[in-house]
């Protein structure tokens, strides 16, 4: 692999090889773009099949941080930490404070937050050497589990989606088709049942189905069914990739929006879908609640402001469909030109040289 061009040519910033022999530590921590602020994004631990395989995941996911950061709104760039390891078997509290020195060391550059792999606790052991972290315990002012935030936020941008699609945003007596039913989801079926949403659920967890049936009235169907619902809405909240050739044809549902990340399958699905005149909430606009919620402990976490500032949600995907008819072009193209041109206009206004930039860490 030839680095520097892979960097060149989607304009990385910084990628940093961390590694601590005596605890095992063998981290790679990608910055994407910083032009809107420090660097926020998850640290991921899995067990790659090679080190090429890290790097290219690292760099992937910390591009997609920045254009979810940006297209939230918040005043942070894009950045991401792989570390190769078996989370199971390979964890212990030496690598993760070797972890923390690395993090602390960039002053400032990147923030990271708990990820596929990692736990609340392993955040706890981060922030014993770097403020530079969230996503920790709530006694050390954190904004606890993040599920909450994600599905309240999803159930907004649900609602500016079918504002766009039906020209109202009530949901009552709308069928919301819901794919997986985990913790994000069973909470997006709660404010969709307490407007008067008609569910219709599904999981590989018959134990999740059934407590959804239980509590909000939802009608269960098999897995592979679900695309089959005849429905107004189709929220995909569990694996990724579900808009595909062979499910796009099978639904009746005239707005995609859901919790799940990479929901389509390939970039040119969102092209199919604008095409059919299915309106699609971008998924890293929609679902972005929990990096909100998580973002707002950088200044002292206050659930009021954060709930407030994820409320926005509703108008971004909003502005996502403006771009879409503005530009002709699919919503998830319009997504990423939304992030661009913020990233593109602040870049340029935040080019006076500081000698001491500002900060908004304020714990400890």
């Amino acid at each position: 692999m030839e680095l520097f061009k892979y960097m060149e040519h989607d304009e990385y910033e910084q990628v940093l090889f961390c590694q601590d022999q005596a605890s095992g530590l063998k981290a790679i921590i990608a910055i994407h773009d910083t032009s809107l602020g420090p660097a926020l994004g998850g640290t991921r631990m899995w067990t790659y099949e090679s080190e090429e395989d890290a790097l290219i995941d690292a760099l992937r996911l910390s591009k997609g941080m920045t254009y979810k950061n940006a297209a939230a709104g918040l005043n942070l760039g894009g950045g991401k930490t792989v570390i190769i390891g078996d989370p199971k078997k390979d964890k212990n509290e030496a690598m993760f404070r070797a972890f923390g020195r690395y993090i602390q060391g960039l002053g400032g550059r990147y923030i990271t937050a708990e990820d596929v792999g990692t736990t609340v606790h392993d955040m706890d052991t981060i922030y014993q050497e770097t403020n530079y972290v969230t996503g920790i315990s709530p006694a050390f002012g954190s904004s606890g589990n993040p599920s909450p935030a994600t599905a309240y936020g999803v159930y907004r941008g649900m609602k500016a989606a079918a504002k766009e699609a039906f020209g109202t945003d009530s949901l009552e007596g709308r069928v919301v088709a819901v794919q997986g039913v985990g913790n994000v989801a069973y909470q997006l079926c709660r404010h969709l049942h307490e407007e008067g949403a008609q569910l219709v659920v599904t999981d590989i967890d018959k134990n999740a189905v059934q407590r959804a049936v239980d509590d909000f009235e939802a009608k269960a169907v098999d897995p592979d069914d679900i695309y089959d619902v005849d429905c107004d809405i189709y929220a995909p909240c569990a694996l990724g990739a579900t808009i595909n050739d062979e499910t796009i044809p099978r639904l009746s549902a005239k707005v995609v929006a859901g919790s799940a990340n990479n929901q389509l399958a390939e970039s040119r699905h969102g092209d199919v879908l604008y095409e059919k005149g299915i309106v699609y909430a971008p998924d890293y606009v929609i679902n972005a609640g929990g990096v909100i919620n998580v973002a707002d402990e950088l200044y002292g976490y206050n659930r009021e402001r954060a709930m407030k500032k994820i409320e926005t949600l509703y108008d971004n995907i909003t502005k996502v469909f403006e771009i879409s008819k503005r530009d002709h072009i699919p919503a998830n193209v319009a997504a990423d030109r939304m992030a661009e041109e913020r990233i593109s206009g602040l870049h340029k206004s935040r080019s006076t040289f500081l000698q001491d930039e500002h900060h908004v860490i304020s714990r400890r």
